[in-house]
């Protein structure tokens, strides 16, 4: 993770180098405090009196105030323009990363690793990482000093060091699982908590608020659980130092008081070995503490390494360049199953021969493997077997952003961005002026009803476009793909969840959408689709019937018919 604080190196190793000097300069007070008891007491050998004394005391003073300015300063810059740019990578890959992806991560889980995980990593960047090295830098200091001043004490103390080092080793793996664990448990309430809102109508429709309150309980219980038992650890990691280091240390002070009676030390002596053996005693203490907050820290980055080494199919940022294509696509015995269901074929030796500016349709039952073909034509997922074209070019060579943007589909359930109308038509082409704007919402029959609101293409929609009705949502995802000007267009079911009043709207939408370009029309409604170049029908995965609506439906006995006779019939 040091590798995004590379780029402000030059700030990290100044605030080091302040942090140095600053720990070397608060480092002369205990020496100085035993001065001042030497001079009052007859037995300094410096020469100096009290003043001047006290006046090196506040030189030093005014200098460890500007160096601790200036290193808090350097040190925030490396620690919010680095946390900046690992959220930034982490995005970036998360991005970038293919859909079945997201169908093994919970979305909740993936915000809390950007936010939650990385709010400790800021805080181990920001203050603890600066203060262990100068803890560090304290403790090295006051043992070079006591082993030259007083080696007999210090050998002593120093006696206790590997016991404390085996401790802290012991306590911080622990420490570190238990950690990993409770980010884990904390993803989970996020997870409960982003599902929850997002289906909220859903929530309300069957008065289930207690249950989801329950399941909040439930994982919140985790997470008190789990951090319960990591206060057990860091508690008894600090009772063991506390224990170890202050017995240790009571002993040293006993034994300093000796010498004194001894005459073999004077009581400035005395007072700079026990200023310098609370500070280092001090040190010691807070570096258990720091310590395990790294551990701690690190369990977190552990789960955000786990994204930032997986494989992306996008490298973001990427200029696309789209390409010019007549759109003849074909399938050529495709078969595939889910990675996450590997045991259960979809498509089983599927082709397709679908000709520039033709319009096919592909019906059958749910789950017969229509949206799946789609979803393998805009490379969503790799395909176990047989091949796939594009103006006969395999396009699993071609480059996937330039390959993608050929493309534009209007889904069955248009889910908006939660910003203005112009914003949501602009994602199809965010550069376009505002006349194609003008045209794409004119195209889609939306124009009339965005003009009628008071503040037009300016008006927000709400969270995934709740703000308006589902036929102005699907206007609005037609508008898009207009603008978009795709070779071949994509319909799933784009009409099925709409009223008969919506529905012409849209279909009137749709067919000026539809002039010129190859369009593939996934649709249950087969009065949709009467007038298509050919229908697909699929059973299981497999294309069972081809052929126009007049052809297919004099087949009495096909399927195509049976579903006919079940739609017109009623």
């Amino acid at each position: 993770m040091l590798s995004f604080i590379r780029p402000y190196r030059w700030h990290f190793i100044g605030g080091l180098i302040l942090l140095f000097f600053g720990s070397l300069t608060f480092m002369a007070f205990p020496y100085l405090a035993g001065e001042l008891a030497d001079v009052a007491t007859g037995t300094s050998k410096l020469g100096m009196d009290l003043n001047q004394i006290g006046l090196i005391l506040i030189v030093i003073l005014l200098l460890q105030g500007v160096m601790s300015y200036l290193r808090v300063i350097w040190f925030a810059v490396v620690s919010e323009k680095g946390v900046a740019d690992v959220r930034s990578s982490i995005y970036q890959k998360l991005i970038g990363l293919p859909v079945y992806f997201f169908e093994r991560n919970r979305v909740g889980d993936l915000t809390s690793r950007i936010s939650e995980d990385v709010n400790r990593l800021s805080s181990v960047f920001s203050n603890t990482l600066a203060e262990l090295i100068r803890q560090v830098l304290i403790l090295i200091t006051g043992i070079v000093f006591l082993m030259v001043t007083t080696p007999r004490l210090s050998l002593t103390m120093l006696a206790t060091f590997p016991v404390i080092v085996v401790g802290a080793m012991f306590f911080g793996r622990y420490v570190r699982n238990l950690s990993r664990s409770r980010q884990k448990s904390l993803a989970n309430t996020n997870t409960v908590v982003e599902e929850t809102l997002q289906n909220i109508n859903t929530v309300k429709a069957f008065t289930n608020e207690t249950f989801e309150y329950n399941r909040y309980k439930t994982e919140m219980g985790h997470v008190v659980k789990t951090s319960l038992q990591l206060a057990k650890y860091r508690a008894a990691f600090a009772t063991f130092i506390i224990v170890v280091l202050f017995g240790v240390i009571f002993f040293i002070l006993w034994y300093g008081a000796k010498m004194v009676q001894d005459h073999t030390m004077t009581i400035g002596q005395l007072v700079s070995f026990i200023s310098y053996t609370a500070i280092i005693g001090a040190a010691i203490g807070s570096l258990g503490n720091f310590y395990t907050e790294i551990v701690t820290a690190l369990g977190g980055t552990e789960r955000i390494r786990e994204i930032l080494n997986e494989t992306v199919e996008v490298n973001v940022p990427v200029v696309v360049n789209r390409p010019k294509v007549k759109g003849h696509i074909r399938f050529e015995d495709v078969y595939f199953e889910y990675p996450s269901r590997p045991d259960m074929p979809v498509l089983r030796g599927i082709d397709l021969d679908i000709l520039p500016g033709q319009k096919i349709a592909l019906v059958g039952q749910s789950g017969s493997g229509k949206s799946t073909i789609a979803s393998l034509l805009m490379r969503l997922y790799p395909w176990q077997k047989g091949q796939i074209t594009l103006d006969g070019i395999d396009i699993n060579t071609m480059d996937l952003s330039a390959y993608r943007s050929v493309y534009a589909i209007v889904p069955q359930e248009v889910l908006l961005f939660g910003g203005t109308i112009r914003e949501n038509i602009l994602y199809g082409h965010p550069g376009a002026s505002e006349d194609e704007l003008m045209a794409a919402a004119r195209t889609s029959n939306s124009l009339d009803f965005i003009q009628s609101f008071p503040d037009g293409f300016d008006t927000i929609v709400g969270e995934r476009g709740i703000k308006l009705s589902g036929g102005q949502r699907q206007r609005i995802a037609i508008a898009r793909a207009v603008l978009r000007n795709p070779a071949v267009l994509i319909l799933d079911e784009a009409t099925s969840s709409l009223d008969a009043e919506s529905e012409k709207v849209v279909q009137e939408a749709l067919e000026r959408l539809l002039e010129g370009r190859t369009a593939i029309i996934i649709a249950h409604r087969l009065a949709t689709i009467r007038n298509v170049d050919c229908i697909y029908v699929l059973e299981d995965g497999k294309i069972v019937e081809k052929g126009t609506h007049d052809q297919l439906s004099l087949h009495e006995e096909g399927l195509y018919a049976a579903l006919a006779k079940l739609q017109f019939d009623i």
